[in-house]
């Protein structure tokens, strides 16, 4: 996921973190996609979120997948989340559709939040397909705190947009867009002028983020902020081997070519909580203590990049021929 402004987060993750929920109930909200109820499965409270916030849910075969909370951040005993059954991905999604039930028990990390909902006084909230997922609460939000807003909701058709039950129930500032009735989503003629009190938020497909991309060009800085499911492209320089020193035990470990930090960390024992392995989700994101990092993630923000006290080892390396972590 890719971030367009935010505060620097800079938190190791920590597998030991992780705690259990139970699956409380499982439905079907649109075609392929089907919405988790989570609960704590002793009824304990949850831990408070954020409009913006993700779960890491551990899979029986260790595998990790990132999920947007799409609830009510406001309801202490349940979360939602919503999965999109992907066939050709990496097999999350599939197993989750096909395997999960009402009554298993998942092993989780977080609530963690990377694409924070900062105050505005208007919103225009742009989703595409289950990209609507993190936008969810944040018009949520601009409703209780009595923000204008406004909604672009676009998808391949009708019966493959979840939640757009939920959505026309508010009203006249939701406009669904499926694509088989009017064709691409015209991103910048819906957006209009520029307007420097509006923050733009937009969720979905490459293509979309493009369009927003481009749309929001002439805005004012920092008023677009996107999340990314797949990681953007990125010009890389060639790979070098560079050294990593884990700053508490001193503990040096080599990186080659071809290698991510993350992978010579677990090889040297050292477990670092990781999901999508794209540099798209930050759950790996670690502190910098020394050198200098080659960012090549698609979540960090260019004030994270600048600070250079942060990085996401599954795919981030070092400009210099050394790097010490927090580790």
């Amino acid at each position: 996921m890719t971030h367009a402004l935010g505060a620097p987060t800079c938190a190791t993750a920590d597998p030991a973190s992780a705690s259990a929920l139970r699956v409380v109930r499982r439905e079907q909200v649109a075609e392929d996609v089907l919405a988790l109820t989570l609960a704590d499965p002793a009824g304990n409270r949850l831990a408070p979120w954020t409009p913006g916030s993700h779960l890491d849910l551990i899979l029986p075969d260790g595998v990790v997948r990132q999920y947007s909370l799409c609830g009510d951040r406001w309801d202490g005993h349940r979360y939602r989340i919503a999965v999109l059954r992907e066939p050709h991905s990496r097999g999350g999604s599939e197993w989750i559709h096909a395997e999960l039930r009402e009554g298993d028990v998942l092993a989780h990390g977080g609530p963690r939040n990377n694409f924070p909902m900062v105050p505005a006084d208007r919103y225009a909230f742009i989703a595409g397909g289950i990209g609507i997922t993190p936008l969810l609460p944040m018009i949520q939000q601009a409703v209780r705190t009595g923000r204008e807003w406004r909604l672009l909701y676009g998808g391949r058709r009708r019966p493959s947009m979840a939640f757009l039950d939920e959505l026309e129930r508010l009203g006249g500032r939701v406009d669904v867009a499926p694509q088989d009735e009017v064709g691409l989503l015209d991103v910048a003629g819906w957006l209009g002028a520029p307007d420097p009190a509006t923050r733009v938020y937009c969720c979905g497909p490459a293509g979309l983020l493009d369009a927003a991309a481009a749309a929001c060009a002439g805005w004012p800085p920092y008023t677009l902020r996107t999340e990314r499911f797949v990681a953007a492209s990125q010009d890389r320089a060639v790979d070098q081997s560079f050294a990593v020193t884990l700053s508490r035990s001193g503990r040096r470990l080599e990186v080659r070519p071809g290698q991510s930090i993350l992978d010579v960390l677990a090889t040297a024992g050292i477990g670092i909580l990781s999901s999508c392995r794209q540099g798209t989700c930050g759950t790996c994101e670690v502190a910098v203590v020394a050198g200098t990092p080659d960012h090549r993630d698609s979540v960090l923000t260019d004030a994270d990049r600048a600070a250079g006290d942060c990085m996401l080892v599954c795919v981030s390396r070092a400009r210099t021929d050394h790097i010490s972590l927090d580790l």
